[in-house]
């Protein structure tokens, strides 16, 4: 559901490698699951949807056996070459979610990012919720709603909703990246079509109670022997009426503040609840962390992100560029982190 942003996202990546300390093996994975070592020199050829199409391409593999490494595919020869690292710049399902990070374990090759129990519960909406439940963290309040739920009896699965809170509210999948399937509902009508819609991504949905306040986003960096550091914050002004995908990446008139001014010490206490949160779901690497601060001051926690996006747009590094760590730096600090793990 996020290849196009994962694709932006890479080319972003590998356009910041430093070629002279690193050898770069590009291996993208197709809609359908092939996984293809890519041959070009172009990066630009990511986003434009044109890199499965280049003559140097060899499909390839990971092997899960120890030692193995990256084999690819020529004719009738296998080519194996050692890994030292992954990066694995894959955003949500099966990227994101501690199944391609369990692939990484098995082979025993250090990757960037969070572990297989912080990408999954991160990745899954409604365990983030009950970790944080235990945090004193204020959140949303929520209402889970289970896909055979509806499926049973849609009428007691909405009347559990309105039981709980009054319209409008925010319909959410448990597992799906970068507002794919969420939805505002205004009326019962809505709801339901609202439920429909998120259970066409995830057995399990979140409907939220509405917040109103500034969107805001923290970045995080650190773990294991590392001290874990929070940066400063940034504001997302949506374009559309909530941050939904389209508002995300395809409407110009979206826009991200680094630094916004905030009720009180609202900031300090974003910063402050990024790292707790992070360190509860046993963060390591990197994560962004969003929130909601509403007009008096107060900090409301939505949702983590463990691999988030690292394209021209993205918050993640411009907020680390906004505290003095560019963009190849950066990408070196996560690569280092991978090592120390």
């Amino acid at each position: 559901s996020e290849h196009e942003v994962s694709l932006r996202s890479a080319e972003s990546v590998l356009n910041r490698l430093d070629k002279d300390k690193y050898h770069i093996f590009p291996v993208g994975i197709t809609k359908d699951g092939d996984w293809i070592l890519f041959g070009g020199k172009d990066y630009g050829m990511l986003p434009a949807g044109t890199w499965q199409n280049c003559e140097e391409n060899r499909r390839a593999a990971l092997c899960p056996v120890r030692g193995q490494g990256l084999l690819s595919f020529e004719n009738d020869c296998v080519v194996r070459e050692r890994i030292d690292v992954v990066f694995p710049v894959l955003h949500g399902l099966y990227g994101e979610d501690g199944t391609v990070q369990g692939l990484f374990e098995l082979a025993k090759i250090p990757y960037v990012g969070c572990g297989v129990l912080a990408s999954a519960v991160s990745m899954d909406k409604l365990y983030t919720k009950i970790i944080v439940d235990t945090l004193g963290i204020r959140q949303a309040k929520y209402v889970p709603v289970m896909r055979w739920e509806m499926e049973k009896d849609m009428d007691i699965a909405v009347a559990a909703v309105e039981t709980h809170f009054q319209y409008p509210v925010f319909v959410k999948p448990s597992n799906a990246g970068s507002s794919r399937g969420v939805n505002k509902a205004e009326t019962r009508k809505e709801l339901i079509g609202a439920l429909k819609e998120a259970a066409k991504h995830d057995r399990k949905i979140l409907v939220e109670e509405t917040i109103v306040g500034h969107e805001v986003e923290c970045a995080v960096l650190g773990g294991g022997q590392n001290p874990v550091k929070a940066s400063g914050v940034g504001e997302i002004l949506a374009a559309a009426e909530f941050y939904d995908f389209d508002a995300k990446y395809n409407n110009a008139e979206s826009r991200t503040v680094i630094g916004p001014e905030l009720p009180g010490d609202s900031a300090e206490r974003v910063r402050e609840a990024a790292a707790k949160i992070f360190n509860a779901v046993d963060g390591y690497g990197l994560s962004r962390v969003d929130f909601f601060v509403t007009s008096d001051g107060e900090v409301i926690f939505n949702e983590i992100n463990t691999m988030p996006g690292f394209t021209a747009i993205s918050m993640y590094p411009m907020l680390w560029e906004a505290a003095g760590i560019s963009k190849p730096e950066l990408v070196d600090r996560l690569i280092d982190l991978a090592f120390e793990r």
